[in-house]
């Protein structure tokens, strides 16, 4: 038995509370290069996971929740995660032009909307 992760309503909440950019932000976001620039690549030249993020929380952020896979939940348990982990290491100083921003706003999330 695996410990409780929410219901769809809670991982919901939590998911729309994590992202604060819209679909059409983050897409526009994810075509910089300062989009690219950041996060863990499998290799040289690969799309970093955080990347990757971006594109499915787009996907995501179309779907009613009616229409969520068992799939898209885990992966918005996921982002909801890592926003927390990665908002919780706030680097001192100005952030806007931050790898640390951006990696988060890879994953939906911009902390300057705060």
């Amino acid at each position: 038995m695996t410990k409780s992760t929410g219901g769809v309503d809670e991982v919901w909440k939590d998911f729309h509370e994590a992202v604060n950019m819209t679909a059409s932000q983050i897409d526009k976001w994810l075509d910089t290069e300062e989009s690219r620039s950041v996060g863990q690549k499998s290799s040289d030249g690969a799309e970093s996971v955080g990347h990757h993020s971006g594109r499915k929380i787009v996907t995501i952020l179309g779907k009613k929740k009616a229409d969520l896979s068992h799939g898209d939940l885990e992966w918005m348990r996921k982002v909801v995660g890592y926003v927390k982990r990665h908002g919780a290491q706030r680097p001192d100083g100005d952030i806007e032009h931050s790898n640390w921003r951006y990696s988060l706003m890879n994953w939906g999330h911009d902390p300057l909307k705060e």
